[in-house]
């Protein structure tokens, strides 16, 4: 080890790829319709600029699978903290639609890679009794990145600092924690299990050593034995193999992974963090400081039930947290829909916004951290890389699709939320059967308790 780490610092930076993916999502929802003003864009343009970084995820999440099982985590993180520093700052130098369109995509390249390599990374860390709440570290990053991504754009909305455009520092700003993700992957050690895989068995006890503080040489070479379980005599193997055994033995997995990570963007709640500002500015006629205070509060609110998630994951079966938040999320979405639908949208901004924070919360303490703990859970060591990056490509994939066609949908409605709403309760009620039917329960278990369970060998 190269500096003096201890476990806090390893899984707060180990998360970092979290809090650039809130930060990207967060910063766009203000600085959208200060881009669609300056550009003379129509919706669609500006549609296509906030979900074009999840083209770019989409093929990060997807390349980088691979590389991750070849290279290891820690390394890719370097690497995607570089495209983050590049792609933060041509989007805040962009001069039109296409360059934005390029910068963002080049931004999502770095977006998918941290998307599928933190949860794989955290889970790989952490003591099976602790993996969900500190797992749970990345949607906590999430969140926190999300929140400050809203004020950052109170702080910078109306002020163009240097004759800069207030958006263009908004978009910049986020050149911060791309920073600091690339100073955290340079200290961060490598997983102790991609480790053992590489035959680095020293390597490994040492890791270990470092994140089990209160096991002794004992405890820790147990864990270790438990690992060459699973690891011991394996070949290693090509991306080509490794495809062959994700879509194989590891069907399961892949299933479960895939749809959870679907469902979770299919519940609407990407587009809702996405368009909170257009949604009041256009259906309430709030004006966009007033728009980006609504969001701000529901982005404390998203933060502290992420805090709370952190409490109660390991002490609830990941399976109940799930369907309890579908119910809830489906209660609130379906009182949106009627209120709106039915009543007179123009006097239910109140109304709205404490249903959208009831909803909000639901998902962060469900379905926000439980569907990326699950990502890093349930592939087996030798596809843990591809099979991660396949399931975070699944997201972006869902999140795109959803988020592309929530201002035409909410155009439809007539700028009503009200029938938005009502297509993502629909999406909560149908994630229960499938929950019920294909997701495996992982709650204190080891990662390689769990691979056998779901791969039989």
């Amino acid at each position: 080890m190269r500096f003096p780490l201890n476990s806090a610092f390893i899984f707060t930076f180990g998360a970092l790829g979290g809090l650039l993916f809130g930060f990207d999502t967060g910063i766009i929802s203000g600085a959208s319709p200060l881009i669609e003003s300056d550009f003379g864009l129509n919706v669609a343009q500006t549609g296509f600029i906030t979900s074009s970084v999840l083209i770019g995820s989409c093929i990060g999440s997807l390349s980088i699978g691979a590389l991750s099982d070849r290279f290891g985590r820690r390394r890719l993180l370097i690497v995607s903290a570089v495209l983050f520093l590049v792609g933060s700052g041509l989007s805040a130098s962009a001069t039109g639609f296409a360059s934005m369109v390029v910068a963002r995509i080049i931004l999502g390249l770095a977006v998918g890679a941290a998307s599928a390599l933190t949860p794989a990374y955290l889970a790989e860390l952490a003591p099976r009794e602790r993996r969900g709440s500190l797992s749970t570290m990345f949607q906590l990053m999430v969140t926190v990145g999300i929140l400050l991504a809203y004020a950052a754009n109170l702080g910078f909305l109306g002020r163009d600092i240097a004759g800069i455009r207030d958006w263009r520092w908004m978009l910049g700003s986020a050149l911060v924690p791309a920073l600091l993700l690339l100073v955290g992957g340079i200290v961060l050690p490598e997983s102790p299990r991609f480790l053992m895989e590489r035959g680095d068995e020293r390597g490994a006890f040492k890791v270990l050593t470092l994140l089990r503080k209160d096991m002794d040489e004992v405890g820790v070479e147990a864990e270790l034995d438990g690992i060459r379980s699973v690891v011991g005599g394996r070949e290693r193997q090509g991306a080509g193999e490794a495809l062959r055994r994700l879509v194989g033995s590891a069907r399961p997995a892949l299933v479960a992974a895939v749809g959870v990570m679907v469902l979770q963007q299919l519940v609407g709640i990407n587009s809702v963090i996405y368009f909170l500002p257009q949604v009041f500015i256009k259906g309430f006629g709030f004006p966009e400081a007033d728009a980006i205070w609504v969001s701000v509060g529901v982005g404390v609110a998203n933060v502290a039930a992420t805090v709370a998630a952190t409490v109660i994951m390991d002490r609830f079966p990941r399976r109940t947290l799930l369907v309890a938040g579908s119910v809830a999320m489906a209660v609130a979405l379906s009182a949106l829909a009627l209120l709106n639908i039915l009543g007179d949208a123009s006097h239910a901004a109140i109304l709205t916004m404490v249903l959208i924070v009831l909803y909000i919360v639901a998902f962060a303490l469900s379905w926000g951290p439980v569907a990326w703990v699950l990502l890093g859970e349930v592939f087996p060591l030798s596809v843990r890389g591809i099979g991660s990056a396949v399931g975070s490509a699944a997201n972006w994939i869902a999140n795109f699709l959803v988020s592309q066609f929530f201002l035409v949908l909410l155009a439809a409605f007539g700028d009503n939320v009200g029938g938005p709403f009502a297509v993502f309760a629909v999406f909560c009620v149908l994630s229960i059967p499938f929950v019920l039917l294909f997701v495996p329960e992982t709650r204190g278990r080891s990662l390689e308790d769990i691979e056998r369970g779901i791969v039989g060998d």
